[in-house]
């Protein structure tokens, strides 16, 4: 039975062969590898030896891949960008540089974009890396130190918790969604509006009926809308004037205050919980990783973009 140091080739030859496949020149490779053209050839050569087939059809001053070629290039290429990328996390860990933060797509794109300038300014030092999931992560078995969470601490006893802002949900549209109709006054006026709803898959959200029973409003007068289920694709469709859906505040407060979108009513839904940022109990947090959280909790009276 082949051993696996005795299968694989020499970890420059597939350097070399990813680099002459991506050109489709060996001269354009030798230039990027800062090798001759003739060792760039020479390691093909010893590469198709090893495997046994040929990898580039060699024509009138040009190659490129043979179908072989072709697929053993699309596995090499992916392979060694796993390498690259695990390198590259290993050694900003090693410096103490590197944090990982894990959230929701929504909660990257409205609350941590607006405010990556300050963070950049305040703690320069350190490397983020923003990880977004369509659920909540195993953060111990991700290796990931941070993460944001909604819902009861109760339910996450191996993590600690440090409130980061409530759960309070109001109505929003865009602006040019009034240019169309009569902004609604109260909460059952909303009855009448096409109302988009947020169909999450996997994490636990307020709904529609949520909102109107909070107004003392019978659920089963909702009228059905469009439905989406991620977050990002929600607001953007509110922004394009598609219709109403519900604004967690601390997710869209700052596009509310830039006129991006317009609250209406006001009406409230304040569940009584919280999100937070969650690290685990069993791991240590580096310094860096403790300077994020930190800050993060020290945003909770600050508004995107401001100091």
């Amino acid at each position: 039975m082949e051993t696996l140091r005795s299968l694989l080739p020499p970890i420059n030859s597939l350097v070399v062969f990813e680099s002459a496949g991506r050109l489709s020149s060996f001269t354009a490779a030798a230039r990027e590898l800062n090798m001759t053209q003739a060792a760039v050839s020479y390691a093909i050569g010893r590469l198709e030896d090893h495997l046994g087939t040929a990898l580039f059809l060699r024509e009138y001053r040009r190659v490129r891949l043979s179908e072989a070629g072709r697929h053993f290039h699309t596995d090499v290429s992916i392979g060694l960008q796993h390498i690259q990328r695990s390198v590259q996390d290993l050694r900003a860990v090693a410096t103490g540089s590197h944090v990982t933060l894990s959230c929701s797509t929504a909660f990257a794109a409205f609350w941590m974009v607006p405010r990556m300038a300050k963070f950049r300014e305040e703690l320069p030092q350190v490397d983020l890396r923003i990880q977004t999931a369509d659920r909540d992560l195993d953060l111990v078995g991700e290796g990931i130190p941070l993460g944001i969470r909604g819902g009861v601490p109760g339910d996450w006893p191996h993590y600690h918790a440090e409130a980061l802002a409530p759960e309070e949900i109001y109505p929003v549209c865009g602006a040019g969604y009034l240019s169309r109709v009569t902004e609604p006054p109260h909460a059952a006026d909303l009855l009448a509006h096409r109302l988009i709803h947020l169909e999450e898959p996997f994490r636990s959200a307020a709904t529609w009926v949520d909102w109107f029973a909070s107004a003392g409003i019978d659920g089963r007068r909702v009228p059905k809308g469009l439905q989406i289920n991620d977050y990002v694709l929600v607001v953007q469709s509110v922004i394009e004037g598609q219709g109403v859906a519900l604004g967690w505040r601390h997710l869209t407060e700052g596009l509310v205050e830039k006129g991006v979108l317009v609250r209406l009513t006001d009406h409230s839904l304040v569940t009584g919980m919280n999100f937070h940022v969650v690290w685990p109990k069993d791991v240590p947090l580096s310094g860096a990783a403790q300077e994020v959280r930190d800050w993060l909790l020290d945003q909770r009276h600050a508004a995107p973009g401001r100091g």
